[in-house]
């Protein structure tokens, strides 16, 4: 090899060098931290009325013996026309068996096709229930938890980026939430963690932003109210 050569290669090496250290310092500086995966988040969410997607449920842990699963489609509105109001809310499973969880900001129900049973509550009920408050917009990332990185993988695949949040009020029902965030700053995928170290999943897809006619009374009806099947009992709680 001649000095020539020698010289070639040392000058490829040291461009391939700095090439590397430049792009590495870069995608360093671009690496979000949690608390602004979570700023964006929010920020994205405050501005959304309503939105709709097809979700898969997964739970299992010590407390809820065999693996649950169901799936199914949901839907969430705002309301944006009294301030401190309840939002809307419905979850329709399609399996294992047909579910039907719905409020429409005053009254809670769950109707359960297997037992022919629905339990009526108020939907203040609700206030403790974190998808629902955050989706409707009555929760805030920022103020109700504390936002720390992952302590899991995420999946680059569906190129999301995962942080950890941590109640910063004692919850009766969570110890631990991480969330799956894509780049247009949408929830993908929630797993909740609760005290007994029982884990629920929640995956989703096909996600809908603003495409239901929020100011169609008849449609708001419609969607966040159930009537059961003659015969089914009602619990009122």
């Amino acid at each position: 090899m001649n000095k020539s050569t020698l010289i070639t290669l040392s000058f490829f090496s040291s461009c391939l060098l700095l090439f590397f250290l430049l792009f590495s310092g870069s995608a360093i500086a671009e690496k979000e931290s949690p608390e602004a995966v979570a700023k964006r988040l929010q920020s994205r969410y405050d501005t959304i009325k309503s939105i709709t997607f097809d979700f898969t449920q997964n739970t299992r842990g010590q407390l809820g013996g065999r693996p649950k699963k169901g799936r199914g489609q949901a839907f969430f509105v705002k309301d944006t026309n009294k301030k401190d109001s309840m939002g809307k809310m419905r979850w329709n499973y399609s399996a294992p068996d047909r579910q039907v969880l719905v409020s429409d900001g005053v009254n809670f129900s769950m109707y359960f096709d297997s037992l022919q049973q629905m339990i009526v509550s108020s939907a203040k009920t609700l206030q403790q229930d974190l998808t629902y408050s955050f989706f409707t917009g009555s929760g805030n990332l920022l103020e109700d938890f504390t936002i720390l990185p992952p302590d899991k993988q995420g999946n680059n695949s569906e190129q999301t980026v995962l942080i950890k949040l941590i109640p910063k009020a004692k919850h009766s029902q969570v110890a631990a939430i991480h969330l799956w965030v894509t780049e247009d700053s949408l929830i993908r995928r929630i797993e909740i963690l609760d005290h007994f170290d029982t884990l629920t999943v929640l995956n989703f897809s096909n996600l809908k932003v603003d495409t239901l006619d929020t100011t169609d009374m008849d449609l708001m009806f419609k969607l966040f109210s159930f009537t059961p099947p003659e015969g089914t009992e009602i619990i009122h709680q």
